[in-house]
């Protein structure tokens, strides 16, 4: 019986794709490549850290009910341990332990792979990689800014448009503010409020008649959460976030929609999602600002405001796939060095050598090999070119695209390549 992969998780293969069942390699480097260029061009710098962490982690920042959607285990040395779902607890980690090493803010970025044992649906699976952008030490909202420009962008190395995606920007502010004015002062508390929080997050995917239920509980009508949805004012600090994009450009690609709430509870100010424009997908990115996350983990003692956002590998390579936004990744190799007379096998070996050192890319057939099969297998290769040794010290070139040939010196080689 063949061993399979587990359910959940995937092949990278490099193209052309043997199956429809695997994912492309070629495609996941692309989209780590835009992720990487745009995050630097911001001045972000990458960090990583484990796959591995003590599960306390997590729990200290979610809550024990997190702990059926991950894969967690007591190690060799009796530990109890977590595969990481989420990079952000990794980030406050690595934060508090060091930030007074790094001057502020901070902007850091990664691209870790995370997992989490839950149900398999479209745009979700149990493992993805993710772009983690996040900015640590600024309160002020022109960091919210910055960071929803960085998401812009991103989106726009891909080809994405403004008529393919949109940023919908709400506030945790403004929801409490809501809250506490419709609440009375008995039944205030933290946990009341993220109940709140929580039957807001659910409303497009919530019937309405148990969408209003659940408020009615908590001392709202869904005719009051409606209303103050639509109304879409932006409070002082959205404001000041939306004309800060504007400066730059950006302000079309961004819309007020307090339907935005984020489902987690750590999150403390502006909050934001990114969506396909025709609403075929899942959520292609989603963040916000999180001022308490790094006091948390640190047991109160760094207190560093940040904020962040995460875009999963997964919705975006479909959303791209849809707008054929993917480029063709094809084989090929700069030069094919042909060796036809075994008594310059060695010669032409050093000459591949010196040409990958050259930095070029560079095949040949490793074994004894026809003439006619090594020309054929450089066609295949998508050769731009063939090199093969005529004596010790002369190499014959020929360009295949337009069939011209000439005679180099062995060391003048990589010059008429180039």
């Amino acid at each position: 019986m063949a061993l399979e992969r587990l359910p959940g998780f995937r092949d990278f293969y490099p193209e052309p794709l043997p199956h429809t069942d695997v994912w492309s390699a070629d495609a996941r480097q692309f989209i780590f490549h835009q992720w990487r260029t745009v995050a630097r061009r911001y001045g972000f710098r990458e960090y990583d850290g484990p796959p591995l962490e003590p599960l306390e982690l997590f729990t200290t920042k979610s809550g024990d009910e997190i702990v059926g959607q991950l894969y967690n285990f007591t190690d060799k040395g009796d530990r109890q341990i977590a595969l990481r779902p989420e990079m952000t607890p990794t980030l406050a980690r690595l934060a508090a332990a060091h930030e007074r090493h790094y001057k502020k803010p901070i902007k850091w970025f990664a691209i870790p792979q995370l997992f989490r044992y839950e149900r398999q649906q479209k745009g979700r699976l149990r493992e993805h990689f993710q772009f983690n952008a996040d900015i640590l030490g600024e309160t002020d909202p022109a960091a919210d800014a910055e960071l929803i420009a960085l998401l812009i962008d991103t989106l726009r190395s891909f080809g994405l448009t403004e008529q393919d995606f949109l940023i919908r920007l709400s506030s945790r502010n403004a929801w409490h503010d809501f809250y506490e004015r419709g609440t009375q002062s008995a039944e205030r508390g933290a946990e009341k409020e993220y109940e709140f929080f929580q039957a807001i997050d659910k409303l497009e995917r919530t019937a309405p008649e148990e969408s209003d239920k659940k408020l009615a509980a908590l001392g709202f009508s869904l005719k009051q959460v409606n209303e103050f949805i639509e109304s879409g004012r932006p409070t002082a600090e959205l404001d000041t976030i939306l004309q800060n994009l504007g400066a730059r450009g950006l302000r079309s690609f961004v819309k007020v929609d307090y339907k935005v709430i984020r489902g987690l509870a750590y999150y403390t100010g502006v909050v934001f999602e990114a969506f396909d424009a025709k609403g075929e997908f899942r959520a292609i990115a989603g963040g916000g600002r999180y001022d308490n996350l790094v006091k948390l983990i640190s047991g109160g003692k760094v207190n560093l405001p940040a904020l962040g956002f995460g875009m999963g590998d997964v919705v975006l390579l479909e959303l791209l796939k849809a707008r054929g936004l993917l480029p063709k990744f094809d084989t090929h190799a700069d030069v094919f060095v042909l060796i036809e007379d075994e008594a310059l096998r060695a010669p032409s070996l050093k000459l591949v050598q010196d040409l990958r050192m050259g930095g070029l890319t560079v095949e040949y057939a490793m074994t004894p090999t026809k003439p006619d099969k090594q020309f054929k297998r450089a066609q295949e290769l998508k050769a731009g070119f063939t090199a093969r040794l005529e004596s010790d010290a002369y190499v014959r070139i020929r360009n295949l695209k337009t069939r011209t040939e000439v005679v180099a010196g062995f060391a003048d080689v990589a010059n008429h390549l180039k």
